[in-house]
């Protein structure tokens, strides 16, 4: 495929979804049911508007069927579903559009995903793109039945176990999805969606407190800090500021996030992504906060030389007023993620370094916590 984005100064190549890959190899299945002809590529319509030309692979007729594969490209995207084969299997029926997940595509356990409990993980979007394409193969050679289509991926049991699928519920296999039909490279778009499929899905299942955590520190961290808890944790990375704006929308009555003081420290200045291609900013904040604790110049002098927070912190440790300076830290994080929220919901952050053996937590933390853990049981 020969669609370019740009990120940064990169010329970065796009790619197809796996729902793409499914329409796909829906729509040239039917055409060869129908016509009674062999394809070696098929043309499909994306919803970005960009059209696509993919190669078929792995044909195989039946008296009633008509199987073949279309193979994922991701493009310069760094997917672990690059290069897997997708395939579709079509065949008549009397009426509609009957579409099922086969081998390697998961089956929906939980509520509040896009499908309902034990529907096939194939999602909204993949399903209409399958529906369009059949339907246009209809009216091509006017047949007015309906049909049967089993979507398979060979191998996405294994596949699945490297993605988010099995903390989200879904078992078996990978998902089919795209809303789009393009991958664009390290879409943070598509990031953002996982953390809200997921926030999604606690809300459905009742929950009214949001857990956010920012990486596998956090979650180490979590389950021994609060274990009860480990499994009803939302894992937002360095999307802070986005996960917070999930949690508002779906009507939480509350969200806490759990961090390192490695990345929440940037909270401290409002910066609301904390990955470090967005903003730094770990030492301005950290000498802000010692200025304002009384720690002397001599000492703030030495911190942009440090390249993490804990070594910045063995040097403020050397001051009486660092405890001081932690505190206004965890306030201007306070601060900032009650003011990103608007204050429409209630927010508390924990923040954590074991190596300097720090737990700070903002004024409504542990009122939070409590009603999380009440939850739970």
């Amino acid at each position: 495929m020969e669609q370019y984005i740009y990120r940064g100064t990169k010329r970065l190549r796009c790619g197809y979804t796996t729902g793409s890959c499914a329409a796909a190899a829906a729509k040239a299945a039917a055409e060869m049911l129908l016509g009674k002809i062999s394809c070696g590529h098929v043309s499909l319509n994306t919803p970005a508007g960009i059209p696509l030309l993919l190669d078929l692979t792995d044909i195989s007729r039946t008296e009633e069927s008509v199987s073949c594969a279309v193979q994922k490209d991701s493009g310069d995207d760094p997917d672990i579903t690059n290069g897997i084969f997708v395939y579709a299997e079509v065949s008549k029926a009397d009426s509609g559009i009957a579409i099922e997940g086969g081998e390697g595509v998961g089956r929906i356990t939980r509520p509040g995903l896009d499908q309902p409990v034990g529907n096939a993980a194939i999602n909204s979007t993949p399903r209409r793109m399958i529906g369009d394409a059949l339907h246009e193969i209809a009216q091509k050679y006017d047949y007015s039945g309906g049909f049967r289509v089993i979507i398979s991926v060979p191998g996405g049991d294994v596949l699945a176990q490297k993605t988010f699928n099995p903390r989200m519920g879904i078992t078996g296999g990978i998902s089919i999805i795209g809303t789009t039909g393009i991958v664009e490279p390290m879409s943070n778009a598509a990031l953002v969606e996982t953390i809200r499929t997921e926030a999604n899905m606690r809300r459905a299942a009742g929950s009214e407190h949001l857990l956010l955590t920012v990486g596998n520190y956090s979650d180490s961290f979590l389950k021994h800090f609060r274990p009860e808890l480990a499994e009803r944790a939302v894992m937002c990375s360095n999307f802070i500021g986005d996960a917070l704006d999930i949690g508002v929308t779906l009507g939480f009555q509350s969200i806490l996030l759990i961090g390192h003081i490695g990345k929440l420290v940037k909270l401290g200045s409002g910066i609301m992504n904390t990955h470090s291609s967005c903003a730094d900013g770990r030492m301005e904040t950290l000498i802000a906060c010692a200025a304002l604790a009384g720690i002397p110049r001599e000492i703030l002098m030495q911190l942009p030389d440090c390249v993490t927070t804990d070594a910045a912190l063995d040097i403020l440790y050397q001051h009486q007023n660092v405890q001081d300076m932690l505190r206004i830290l965890t306030e201007r994080i306070g601060f900032y993620i009650s003011a990103r929220v608007k204050d429409q919901v209630q927010t508390g952050a924990v923040i954590f370094s074991n190596q300097h053996d720090i737990l700070l937590k903002t004024t409504c933390a542990d009122a939070i916590i409590s009603a999380m853990t009440e939850e739970a049981i």
